[in-house]
């Protein structure tokens, strides 16, 4: 499916929204810096994310431009940002089905107002684990479409978009399918139908979801330390048990 995400009116607008995560990211020196590869799942027709992730420079008062290796996959036939910088490509396939050469892995999978598409959810995350160089990181940006708006719950149901996603079940996802979410951020506002997450390819391959649970998964340390204590109490994840950090340093919320 082509990811022109209607959530938004133009490309910009969905720019302007990853913006809120990016730029936390490039906060941190160290981390871009370690940067070589970057894969933008579902990069709309303009790419205005990967050609910010393109275009990095280091914050020294004389920057140096970081070079990262960028490539954008959606379904459009071509891309004309792919002709404007030596460093990024363009691969035009089904990111449900990515095709990755044997030698290429990525250091960061950005998957912006993409994910919700995915018709097979989690084997969409097994090939996004197998796309991701060890220690890789998944960057996932996706909307709950239940959401209380002055008071009422409003059900929204667009075309392409066959689950509702919430911050529980996106955590229950990613550590099936080996993502370390442990040592991850997550984001969610109540007035904010947006759920954002930064995990970590793990050393654990994914596990079958049918006799995988919620007790294999914290033995196997992928969860955040708020689900644990929850699950040992209750038997399972509540999202009221949740107090998740974000990648501004200074976020905790109760995600209730």
């Amino acid at each position: 499916m082509l990811t022109n995400d209607i959530q938004f009116s133009s490309a910009t607008d969905s720019h302007n929204h990853s913006l809120e995560t990016l730029n936390h990211l490039y906060e941190y020196d160290d981390f871009m810096m370690s940067v070589d590869s970057v894969c933008d799942i579902g990069c709309g027709s303009e790419g205005k994310d990967l050609e910010w992730w393109a275009t990095r420079t280091t914050r020294d008062d004389n920057p140096e431009p970081l070079n990262i290796d960028c490539v954008g996959v959606d379904l459009f036939p071509t891309m004309s940002l792919a002709s404007r910088y030596k460093n990024i490509e363009y691969w035009s396939q089904d990111f449900e089905h990515l095709l990755m050469p044997e030698d290429k892995n990525f250091d960061i999978l950005w998957c912006h107002a993409a994910f919700h598409y995915a018709i097979n959810p989690l084997g969409t995350l097994a090939n996004f684990y197998k796309a991701l160089s060890p220690g890789g990181m998944l960057v996932i940006s996706v909307p709950q479409t239940t959401n209380i708006v002055y008071h009422e719950t409003e059900y929204d149901q667009r075309d392409g978009q066959f689950y509702n996603h919430t911050l529980t079940s996106l955590i229950h996802m990613l550590a099936v399918s080996g993502f370390d979410c442990k040592s991850g951020f997550f984001r969610k506002f109540p007035e904010d139908p947006w759920i954002n997450a930064v995990v970590y390819k793990s050393d654990i391959s994914p596990m079958d979801p049918r006799t995988t649970r919620w007790y294999d998964l914290v033995d196997m340390e992928l969860l955040p330390e708020s689900a644990v204590r929850g699950i040992n109490k209750v038997g399972y994840l509540r999202q009221k048990d949740l107090i998740l950090p974000w990648l501004d340093k200074s976020y905790m919320e109760y995600c209730k």
